[in-house]
This record gives structure tokens, C-alpha cells and sequence, in this order.
């Protein structure tokens, strides 16, 4: 009898996914997208401003975390909106783990009904490049290390 860690999830074969650069990922309901001081120094080189200044203008200190200011409404603060109604990411280059790891995180895949429940509000799920199983567990690794609650 093997071992329940030896059991292969049930995305084994993989998962597509696709960024279709819709924003659904970045914006609605309220949350928290989660930043360490290394990504917090990532994002205010880019910004071309000091850690201090960015962590004071763009984040929120919650309990002993920080967290990215959203809009009102709960749209992350760096979503850009284009006029063609695609989005993109004005920190793209230097976004946190949390949002590199979209949609491989626990919540999405801890069984075939959330994973479908993601897919109704993110149209790049099941679309597009498959990410084989060690990649997708990758994600789920760094988030875990990172003690990011997804």
C-alpha cells in the first residue's frame, strides 16, 4: 500500500493555463496580495523610488505582513486598463511571487471542483500551454516556503 504522500494529485497530467491578459486575477472583491522586503526592493527600483517611500505609498500594513493598496472596489493599484479592454500589469517585470504564481496556488487546485470554480472567473484556466506537474508543483512549493495563504 503506498503511502499518501506517493499518491499523485489529481492534476498528475497537468493543467493549461494561458494568460489572456483580462484582470480578473488583479481585480474585484478586496484581498491582499501579499510583498517581502525583496519584492518590495524589486517594485520601488522599478518605480525608480526608495523601498521606504514605496512601502509607505503602496502598501498596508496587515498584522506583521504587507500587503499591495487596492482601489476602491478591491482592483489591485498597478491593474492598467487598456482601451481595447485588455489589461496589463504596470509592475510586471517585478510582481510578487503570489502574483507569478497565478492560478498554481492551493486553493485553486486542491480538487477538480475549485479548480473549475477558478476557471468561471479566470478565462486563461484550461486554456492554453500545459504546465506539466512538477512545475505546477513548483508553484505550490514556493508559495508554501513563502507562507503565502492562497
Amino acid at each position: 500500500m503506498r503511502k499518501s504522500a506517493e499518491i499523485s494529485p489529481w492534476y498528475a497530467d497537468g493543467l493549461k493555463f494561458r494568460c489572456i491578459q483580462c484582470g480578473n486575477c488583479c481585480a474585484g472583491a478586496p484581498g491582499y496580495v501579499w510583498v517581502n522586503t525583496r519584492e518590495i526592493q524589486a517594485i520601488a527600483r522599478q518605480l525608480d523610488m526608495s523601498p521606504e517611500q514605496f512601502e509607505r505609498l503602496h502598501t498596508r500594513r496587515i498584522r506583521q505582513r504587507q500587503s499591495l493598496l487596492e482601489l476602491d472596489g478591491g482592483d489591485c493599484e498597478f491593474l492598467v486598463y487598456e482601451t481595447d479592454g485588455r489589461t496589463h500589469c504596470a509592475i510586471h517585470s517585478a510582481r510578487p511571487l503570489q502574483c507569478r504564481t497565478w492560478p498554481f496556488w492551493e486553493s485553486n487546485v486542491t480538487n477538480p471542483r475549485a479548480w473549475a470554480t477558478s476557471a468561471r472567473h479566470c478565462p486563461g484556466i484550461n486554456n492554453g500551454e500545459l504546465y506539466s506537474l512538477p512545475i505546477i508543483q513548483d508553484a505550490l512549493r514556493r508559495n508554501a516556503d513563502a507562507d503565502l495563504p492562497l
